[in-house]
């Protein structure tokens, strides 16, 4: 096992770098950049995502206002939006961003200070990626405990009793609700939400933005837990309409495989009765899969969505702040998120694998072949 564990630590090495070489080449190739976007915000021609760009920005830049008159080299410049600026303006701002080294040592730095765990600091807020990602972390593991949680508590209960009531009237239309909650994209079915309970057109029972109330450190602690939950009731509900549908099915078809093996029918031969059949026998070995995903389903309820709900509902976590790091290119933000984002998926990857030997023995990854 200790063989199987260095291999797999040893080849999330190799896949790091691959993600992260794949996203520094697309950037490279994609329109805009930092450059242009504090360009674009002097010129007053900024009027997208870059928009939101915090005041610091400005702020470091409202000192060293260019002279106009352009100069041959300012119009020819590679920059969209620098003419009429003064050339050392524009190449000071490349050596601020690190633009004034060429792509292969941009990116061999970055991996350098990347395996140190140094994501350097934001382009647009005088703060550390790494204090960014603290800040904005507890929504994002808010949601995706809470989730899970949620989720597990309720698509195992229902995906057993559909696999013992297989093919009744429950099973079709609890089915029928699961596949049609499915294919609903949480955004919609999260816009849905507002409108019917937020105070969108018709009742106003849920709050619209954010996991608290203004001054909710000065709540008694029983509000507190009461307006918390008030408030992530329909981000819960809007990101959880998929994963129930998946974990229910899961469940389901992981119990029907058990009821039908043989040692279910010894079972029964001897006398006992369903329930014991059910959970003395068929719970654990139907629950491997169901348990030993659970790592994953952490991670895929921390991730997935999170992007498009916190936008919607204002949730200041990770998945608006990568939305709105990728509109401003904050290039140090997007690739340290990408970064942990990628390491710790790698990670919950392989500690899904050991919940799989720690929940049934028989399973021996050293027999096998990464």
């Amino acid at each position: 096992m200790a063989a199987y564990i260095a291999r797999r630590i040893l080849l999330m090495i190799p896949t790091l770098l691959g993600i992260l070489f794949v996203a520094f080449v697309v950037v490279q190739f994609a329109p805009g950049g930092p450059v242009e976007r504090v360009l674009a915000q002097l010129s007053g021609a900024d009027t997208g995502g870059s928009s939101r760009i915090s005041g610091s920005a400005s702020g470091d830049f409202a000192g060293r206002t260019p002279q106009a008159g352009a100069s041959a080299d300012a119009v020819n410049s590679k920059y969209r939006g620098a003419q009429g600026l003064d050339p050392d303006f524009v190449k000071n701002l490349e050596k601020q961003f690190g633009f004034d080294k060429p792509a292969p040592e941009r990116f061999l730095l970055m991996v350098w200070n990347y395996s140190r765990f140094d994501f350097g600091k934001s382009y647009f807020r005088d703060v550390s990626v790494i204090q960014l990602i603290k800040e904005k972390l507890p929504v994002s593991i808010s949601l995706g405990l809470w989730l899970t949680i949620l989720t597990y508590l309720i698509s195992i209960p229902l995906g057993i009793r559909k696999a013992v009531a297989d093919g009744s009237r429950f099973d079709t239309w609890t089915s029928a609700v699961i596949i049609i909650g499915f294919a609903i994209p949480g955004f919609l079915f999260a816009i849905l939400l507002i409108i019917l309970f937020a105070g969108g057109s018709f009742l106003n029972w849920f709050p619209l933005r954010g996991l608290t109330s203004d001054g909710w450190s000065n709540f008694p602690w029983y509000w507190k837990i009461i307006d918390y939950f008030w408030h992530i009731t329909l981000p819960l509900i809007a990101m959880g309409l998929g994963a129930f549908a998946t974990m229910t099915l899961l469940t389901k078809n992981s119990f029907l495989d058990e009821i039908r093996k043989q040692y279910v029918m010894t079972a029964r031969a001897k006398g006992c009765t369903e329930r014991q059949v059910l959970y003395g026998h068929v719970f654990r070995n139907a629950m491997l899969i169901v348990i030993a995903g659970f790592p994953g389903a952490f991670i895929h309820a921390f991730f997935s969505g999170a992007l498009l709900i916190e936008t919607i509902f204002s949730l200041d976590g990770l998945g608006l702040l990568s939305f709105e790091s990728v509109l401003n290119r904050d290039y140090p933000v997007v690739f340290g998120n990408l970064f942990i984002f990628s390491l710790v998926g790698l990670v919950i990857g392989l500690l899904s694998d050991l919940t799989y030997m720690w929940i049934d023995p028989r399973i021996d990854f050293e027999a096998r072949e990464v």
